[in-house]
């Protein structure tokens, strides 16, 4: 069903709240029929940009109004979290006011140009290049300042949570496959030489969607960092994984190896317990990058089938190119392969396309 243009726009009760609730903060005037969308994620937050008052008629900057309709979200994490990393010396937004019951936050503007938005619009390596430095020298700046009994663990029950998210929606939803008694048992055994992998890794502080969509280009401080409340404590290579292996802008594995390289020598030289040997770390890099691309299959697949995001589709080939190029490395990892061809032909077959 299309909507016509004579069709009357429903009332944004929540906008209706935002705005009420900006005209009690007399400490910091904004305008609020400047209030405008600034960009939405994949849960139910809402973020909104809004111009601040400036001395007498004129304009000042701008700020950020986070709306995080509780139940389904809670702003709490983010604040404490996001004074952990500034605590730190990462450049996150600062909270300036908060209506936590409500799910209200204004926050500094870190701007509007994400590292996805520069990349995309300039393919010169060398400015890629001093981006992607930047954003390893944040990372090993927040992993060196790591300590346990601060962020939740990212325990195996946790890991496994995830992981099950692909077979319940990227098989069964999205392929509308039902798995034989035999695949099922392969794949257990292939979740459980990932786990294995993970959970023997040096645990960090770590971000868990450390990528292009989350990092802000700065002039100083650079990178802004968003996205954050997820964080925890949890294996060593996932957040380079998430940096490097990005599923919204795909890198040669050249590229790739020597970032990764680059990450790796700056963490030794940090003190950090990353594998002594690069081949090791490799293969660390490659079994967390399997958890969180499998994972986010089903992320995607959950997205449309049951949110109605049709969007995130189109990221899905390049997500499974991850996956099957790295399980076809190793030999423990190869019924995944060789299933995913049985289901993905079987679909091909009864008609379905992805």
């Amino acid at each position: 069903m299309s909507l016509s243009q004579s069709a009357p726009a429903l009332p944004d009760l929540r906008q209706t709240q935002i705005v009420e609730w900006l005209t009690t903060l007399s400490d910091i005037p904004t305008l609020p029929a400047t209030l405008r969308p600034a960009s939405a994620d994949a849960s139910f937050r809402r973020y909104f940009r809004i111009d601040t008052a400036g001395p007498g008629t004129t304009a000042g900057g701008t700020l950020i109004v986070m709306d995080a309709p509780p139940p389904q979200e809670d702003v709490r994490p983010f604040i404490e979290i996001g004074a952990l990393f500034g605590g730190i010396g990462l450049s996150v937004p600062a909270v300036l006011a908060q209506d936590v019951e409500r799910g209200f936050l204004l926050l500094s503007d870190l701007g509007s140009t994400t590292y996805l938005q520069q990349l995309t619009s300039n393919s010169n390596i060398e400015d890629a290049h001093k981006l992607y430095m930047d954003a390893i020298d944040a990372l090993v700046l927040l992993q060196t300042k790591s300590q346990p009994d601060v962020l939740p663990e990212y325990d195996r029950a946790f890991l496994l949570r995830e992981l099950q998210i692909f077979p319940e929606w990227y098989i069964g939803k999205h392929l509308k496959a039902t798995l034989s008694d035999q695949q099922s048992a392969d794949l257990d055994k292939v979740f459980n030489a990932i786990l294995a992998n993970n959970l023997a890794q040096p645990q960090v502080f770590i971000h868990r969607d450390y990528h292009s969509r989350n990092l802000m280009v700065l002039a100083d401080g650079n990178p802004g960092v968003l996205d954050f409340q997820g964080a925890l404590y949890g294996p060593i290579s996932y957040d380079i994984v998430s940096l490097l292996r990005d599923v919204y802008i795909q890198w040669d594995e050249a590229q790739v190896l020597d970032w990764l390289i680059r990450y790796w020598e700056r963490a030794k030289r940090a003190g950090l317990p990353v594998a002594p040997d690069i081949d090791s770390f490799y293969r660390d890099f490659e079994y967390m990058g399997l958890q969180r691309h499998l994972k986010i299959l089903g992320l995607f697949a959950r997205l449309y089938h049951r949110d109605g995001k049709e969007a995130y589709l189109k990221d899905i080939p390049l997500v499974m190119d991850y996956v099957r190029k790295t399980a076809l490395r190793y030999r423990e990892l190869i019924p995944l392969v060789r299933m995913l061809d049985k289901l993905e032909d079987k679909a091909v077959q009864v008609g379905y396309t992805f």
